[in-house]
């Protein structure tokens, strides 16, 4: 029985436990805060309170559905903008740098493959 257990723990080491995640990268590209960032992805949701000007926030994700990004933000006077991004699907990897203004939202991939 240990022989079996050691030799499962060894095989999972040896080909990894990989999870398919997708890096979103959030830069405030403007001079001022941006302020309340909500992305949604396929399957969840995270969020930012505020960005500084110049500002970056990672964070991974792991897709469970196909759908796109949807980012709602609000900019240093307090409108809401709303953006759709790119498609992602279940399995996904890569990353997105996604590039906040005061007014628009754009996403540069950076290779999320199936």
């Amino acid at each position: 029985m240990k022989r079996l257990f050691f030799a499962l723990i060894l095989a999972l080491a040896i080909t990894g436990c990989g999870s398919h995640v997708v890096q979103i990268t959030l830069v405030n590209a403007s001079q001022q805060p941006i302020k309340t960032i909500i992305v949604d992805y396929p399957g969840a949701t995270f969020g930012k309170d505020s960005l500084p000007p110049g500002g970056k926030f990672l964070y991974k994700i792991k897709p469970q559905e196909t759908g796109p990004i949807k980012i709602q933000f609000n900019d240093a006077q307090g409108n809401t903008h709303n953006y759709t991004g790119p498609m992602l699907h279940k399995n996904d990897e890569g990353g997105f740098e996604i590039s906040l203004t005061q007014d628009s939202a754009n996403a540069t991939p950076a290779s999320p493959s199936r």
